[in-house]
């Protein structure tokens, strides 16, 4: 692998510079630390690893830190990657005093600067191998097309071009420490730290690896290599012995190294401490592909997390659809009876006896300003029969404008005149389910019928304003014939069984109750009467309604929040199991915000798809909802509110575990099992 050219930069080298030598004395120092000391807190105690450390490490060195297990070496490459802080002590980047820089600081420059070869690789078992090298760059100023050429190129040079969409079980270990030196390299790589790279490897791949490292250094990078192998820290050309956390010795390596040309001056290291244009859009749209990633890597987990959300969804659909349909079904029932009208009738009064109305009440209601109608009624229930067929039904004997008070369509013929009425003509007007149960095979014009033994000619058939024209409204099986004859013929001076009223305005209905009501009780002298009033009664349905899909509703609700515990739930499981990946991002540039949207986004898909789940079970269900004689109506509102409060829900119940991913040490991250 020796042959192997190394990668370009994302930053092209300048001309050498006159005078100068990358690997000399004179070459700028990178890595500067004075008195850096590292403190654990364990408990009541406290652990140093780290004594007084003072190093300087000069662009384009290779060096080696070698030192036996629990040395402190491991610690100090963290210090150096910018993985962790010192506890007292300073170091300076690039001239750059990074010592208290805020932990996003540190991720952005380690995204600029840095480049990770790890022992174990590292590598996302969920992601090819472009995907994995490509990682870095998504931390930075790459759009996702630079990014798979640049993955691409790195690969195809480390000679793993046919192997660009193989995941890491899918590739020998050799391959995948490829892979991983094409992830340090993603952003360029200007310091490349590598841990034990060899230690999982075979003499052979271990010693292409090596022969690349020497490659990148060749190329002018800053090679870092933490090793225990006395034979590999011999690769380097400086060699910094740790023990018990200090350095014992620093002196240059004993091999004997041939001459190297003249290596490239890069470019001067300038930290910027901004992403740069990396729009949020594009953040949040890489979160989400991240996030449909690892939810395919468990779909059946996946699937039982949305269950929760799917069953919420769905039923907040249905139970709010069949609720309006259940509303629009009373109101469609209260317009037919007119919110308008008002219907008066015969209670008892203060004593116990039965209070009656009569005509001149009637006059009386009429004459108040803002009544259209006022129409005496006397009904009662009578055998009615024609031929063979015969119908037990109500015979109302009303007044002259009965029609037009009650909103009545004439289907055929007429309704009566006043002369009618002024003649007491034993005249009638059938309601359409009367006339269809009387007369089922032909037509009731001009034929008679007989209410008890007493004949009366039919002249008209009528139906409910917003009847279907199907004769199975309750309000059609009735029987209109004139006031006048109903007194002569059937029902002789009975009092008046209602007086129908209806109102010009719907808003004068509530203050026209009251004066009719008080000119009544003038009247009558006591309250011996009631008055109905179709407005009232229809506001209080309304109100009830609105309890009931409130009540409908909080069912749905009870099934999302149990849903969203269950994402909550998972997620907590997923950040414990993917706690080395988060480490892995976080050497790769990853800030807290960016692990923080990740997972955010792997909540909200959750969500988001058993919303869109959910509503096709609560779209289901709605169209199965008739079958079992329920009315439903599919609207967009309850499926537009039922998929926000999915979409809620994974912003509420993702957050924490998306801020608990956020807020992990990469250090302990990386190291988790």
């Amino acid at each position: 692998m020796s042959d192997v050219p190394p990668p370009s930069p994302d930053v092209s080298p300048a001309a050498p510079a006159e005078g100068h030598d990358p690997r000399g004395l004179q070459a700028p120092v990178i890595i500067s630390l004075r008195g850096l000391n590292k403190v654990y807190e364990t408990g009541d105690t406290d652990l140093q690893v780290l004594f007084d450390i003072n190093l300087e490490i000069r662009e384009g060195e290779f060096v080696a830190i070698m030192g036996p297990s629990g040395s402190g070496k491991s610690t100090l490459m963290n210090l150096l990657g910018l993985m962790d802080s010192p506890s007292s002590g300073t170091y300076e980047l690039a001239g750059v005093d990074v010592t208290h820089l805020s932990p996003d600081e540190h991720a952005i420059a380690r995204g600029q600067l840095f480049g990770f070869i790890f022992q174990r690789y590292n590598l996302l078992s969920n992601e090819s191998a472009r995907e994995n090298a490509g990682m870095p760059a998504l931390y930075s100023n790459l759009s996702a097309a630079s990014r798979h050429d640049r993955a691409e190129e790195l690969l195809t040079q480390l000679g793993l071009g046919h192997r660009l969409d193989h995941r890491p079980s899918h590739m020998s270990g050799g391959e995948q420490q490829r892979v991983a030196i094409a992830r340090a390299l993603m952003n360029g790589g200007r310091i490349i730290l590598a841990d034990e790279p060899t230690g999982a490897l075979d003499s052979k791949n271990g010693r292409d690896v090596m022969e690349f490292l020497h490659t990148l250094h060749a190329g002018g990078r800053t090679v870092i290599l933490i090793t225990h192998d006395p034979n590999v820290a011999a690769e380097a050309r400086r060699i910094i012995r740790i023990h018990d956390g200090r350095i014992i010795s620093d002196e240059p390596s004993p091999t004997d190294f041939p001459p190297m040309a003249s290596a490239p001056v890069l470019e001067p290291i300038r930290l910027h401490w901004s992403r740069g244009s990396l729009l949020p859009l594009r953040d949040i749209a890489e979160a989400v592909k991240m996030g449909m990633r690892s939810l395919r890597a468990n779909i059946f987990r996946t699937f039982l997390t949305m269950l929760g959300i799917i069953i919420g969804v769905g039923s907040v659909v249905a139970m709010l659809n069949l609720g309006v349909a259940s509303r629009q079904e009373q109101e469609k029932w209260f317009k037919k009876m007119g919110t308008n009208l008002m219907r008066i009738g015969p209670s008892t009064n203060s004593r116990g006896a039965w209070g009656a109305l009569n005509f001149s009440d009637a006059k009386l209601i009429a004459d108040i300003p803002g009544v259209l109608y006022s129409v005496p009624m006397i009904y009662e229930q009578k055998l009615i029969r024609h031929g063979n067929q015969s119908t037990q039904t109500t015979v109302s004997a009303v007044g002259r404008k009965f029609q037009e008070s009650e909103d009545r369509i004439m289907l055929r013929g007429t309704f009566f005149t006043q002369e009618d009425v002024e003649n007491s003509a034993a005249v009638a007007v059938l309601g359409l389910k009367t006339a269809m149960t009387l007369f089922p095979d032909s037509d009731p014009l001009g034929q008679y019928i007989l209410v008890g033994n007493t004949p009366f000619q039919v002249i008209g058939v009528m139906t409910v304003s917003g009847g279907q024209g199907k004769g199975q409204d309750r309000e059609d099986d009735v029987i209109c014939i004139p006031i006048s004859t109903g007194i002569a013929r059937l029902y002789g001076n009975k009092s008046l069984s209602q007086i129908s009223v209806k109102i010009g305005r719907i808003e004068d209905v509530t203050p026209l109750q009251d004066q009719i009501t008080e000119a009544l009780k003038s009247a009558h002298g006591d309250m011996d009467f009631r008055v109905f009033n179709q407005a009232a009664i229809l506001e209080s349905y309304r109100q009830s309604a609105r309890m009931w899909n409130i009540l409908l509703g909080s069912i749905g609700a009870i099934s999302l929040l149990v849903g969203g515990i269950g994402v909550m739930n998972i997620m907590l499981v997923n950040v414990v199991e993917r706690t080395r990946e988060i480490g892995v991002r976080m050497a790769c540039g990853a800030r807290s915000s960016d692990i923080q949207m990740q997972f955010l986004a792997e909540a909200v898909v959750v969500c988001l798809l058993g919303g869109v789940l959910g509503l096709g079970l609560g779209v289901g269900l709605s169209y199965i909802a008739p079958l079992m004689k329920l009315p439903v109506v599919i609207t967009p509102l309850p499926m537009i509110l039922a998929f926000a409060c999915a979409f809620v829900t994974g912003v509420i119940f993702g957050f924490w575990p998306a801020r608990k991913a956020s807020k992990l040490n990469p250090v302990v991250a990386l190291s988790a099992e």
